[in-house]
């Protein structure tokens, strides 16, 4: 019987034990309580039993990525394969674009740029300085709404001093898309894309449609006459054509758009409102002899009062067979609307 007892003690001792405090000296000889710890909650619960969600922040991955959640990572899909271009200090780099310059942005004072004097559509480059080691870049946007950019490294001897960049217009979506995806909007032609006003004006230019037959003017065996006219959204397109039936070629000096008062009393000055085109096709700078030329010109929209009346007005390099001739706002609002076209 004694023995039972005292198995039953020892066993009731060892519980207890279990359940007490455990008693331990620091490091400068005092004794420490350290009571056993129960877990009673989740690390995912509120005090009020809600459960926390650890994927409402960014969490970092076994990888290192913090891009989940919100924020999504920029795939290689998504950038724009740069150029490789290598440029010196002893020599210029010339790069030619298919249409004029807009913007020119350097990475690094290691380059100089600027456009070639007297052409709208040439960049020269050249390093600041010899051997530079970093590699830098350059980005430029062109009038047409193409963008490019170029991954630049110094060369003593650059392999390739004059570059041609190509126009990367493409018909169909079987071909890969561009390196210059031309979706970047300019603040002249508002909403519409660039490349889109530059395939309408090029349609019109190829249909080479006459809509319009009794707006022109001729003398001197020159015939200046409007073909056409039509609308897009917030922009005007005016077809344009001169005729040379003379033998001397006709110099065009500068062509203009104003609208002025149908009737000037006398001593009255005269008031002009001139427009400037956002964009032209095929600008005839010179007519040969027996030959013509046809533009196609692109304006903001705009209508004229009845008291008022459109000007065209294109005027001969040293020469006087200047013509012109006028458009009414009957002429403008019965503009062909471009969705009828067949653009290509």
């Amino acid at each position: 019987m004694k023995r039972v007892i005292f198995m039953f003690a020892l066993l009731l001792g060892t519980v207890c034990a279990a359940n007490a405090q455990e008693v331990k000296n620091d490091e400068n000889g005092n004794s420490v309580s350290q009571v056993t710890k129960e877990v009673t909650a989740t690390s995912e619960e509120t005090t009020d039993g809600l459960a926390l969600q650890k994927d409402v922040y960014p969490q970092q991955g076994e990888d290192g990525d913090l891009y989940h959640g919100l924020t999504r990572k920029l795939m290689f899909d998504r950038m724009i394969p740069p150029h490789g271009l290598e440029v010196t200090y002893d020599k210029t780099v010339h790069i030619l674009f298919p249409a004029p310059v807009r913007y020119v942005d350097l990475g690094s004072p290691n380059l100089i740029a600027g456009k070639a004097d007297g052409a709208e559509n040439v960049i020269r480059v050249k390093a600041t300085f010899k051997n530079f080691r970093n590699e830098t870049n350059m980005s430029v946007i062109t009038e047409d709404g193409s963008f490019y950019t170029f991954n630049v490294k110094y060369a003593d001897e650059p392999l390739l001093l004059n570059v041609e960049m190509a126009d990367f217009l493409h018909d169909g979506s079987a071909v890969n898309r561009p390196n210059n995806a031309q979706e970047i909007y300019l603040k002249e032609l508002g909403s519409e894309s660039p490349m889109l006003v530059r395939l309408i004006m090029k349609s019109i230019h190829k249909e080479n449609k006459r809509t319009v037959k009794h707006i022109g003017s001729k003398s001197f065996g020159i015939q200046y006459i409007l073909k056409g006219v039509y609308v897009h959204n917030d922009l005007l397109y005016l077809h344009t054509e001169i005729r040379n039936s003379s033998n001397v070629p006709f110099d065009v000096d500068y062509i203009n758009f104003k609208v002025v008062d149908k009737k000037v009393a006398k001593r009255t000055a005269i008031q002009e409102q001139v427009l400037f085109p956002v964009r032209a096709f095929n600008y005839a700078v010179r007519v040969a002899g027996k030959q013509a030329e046809r533009t196609v010109f692109c304006l903001p929209k705009f209508t004229i009062p009845d008291d008022k009346q459109l000007v065209v007005e294109v005027c001969e390099k040293n020469g006087g067979r200047h013509q012109s001739f006028v458009v009414e706002n009957g002429d403008l609002v019965l503009a062909k609307v471009i969705n009828e076209l067949r653009v290509r």
